[in-house]
């Protein structure tokens, strides 16, 4: 499983088997079942995630009850509340497993080690945060100036994998629409 990781790295820095064999100690691997918490509002969070198989959801309860989820996370993801975890605050997010879901765990403390003792990894991370800060952005875009067609046939090109495996009131909340909305538009397809 581990292998994952490893291709990961290899997309963006070499890395030889010695080098990811000491990247890969500084994780520690957890397997979660469904409905099963990452990481629960109020509580530390002290790990970043990165998802080996399963599926897991991001998201935000307001104060009226409603759930907004921020993501999903899936195979070869990270995940986290980065808040939380950048700044040792309690989470306000929850994220818990869709799936029996299998992780690796990297404490803020390992991260920063690992950065310190090898440059290539934290270039790596900053890659990795680049493209998270860009995904979201364009997450908030399309959530501000689309519509709920338009953000299904998005969701729709960008993740086919993942839309089979959600049940469809999570792809409903993600979206922004109620489930009736959503069954209309997967109707139409």
């Amino acid at each position: 499983m581990s292998e994952i990781l490893k291709q990961q790295l290899l997309k963006i820095i070499e890395v030889s088997d010695q080098e990811f064999d000491y990247i890969l100690s500084h994780f520690n691997y957890k397997k979660l079942k469904k409905h099963q918490f990452l990481v629960q509002e109020g509580h530390q969070v002290t790990d970043d995630y990165f998802i080996l198989s399963g599926c897991v959801k991001s998201y935000y309860t307001d104060a009226a009850g409603k759930v907004h989820i921020i993501l999903f996370g899936a195979r070869d993801w990270w995940i986290t509340d980065y808040e939380a975890y950048y700044y040792q605050k309690s989470a306000t997010l929850n994220i818990d497993c869709i799936e029996d879901t299998e992780v690796l765990c990297l404490s803020s403390e390992n991260r920063e080690k690992l950065c310190k003792e090898l440059h290539k990894v934290e270039h790596f991370f900053r890659k990795k945060t680049n493209r998270r800060n860009v995904s979201l952005q364009n997450r908030i875009l399309t959530l501000l100036s689309s519509s709920a067609k338009e953000r299904y046939e998005k969701f729709l090109s960008d993740y086919p994998d993942l839309v089979r495996k959600l049940p469809k009131h999570l792809l409903a909340s993600y979206l922004g629409v109620t489930r009736e909305t959503l069954s209309r538009l997967y109707t139409s397809k």
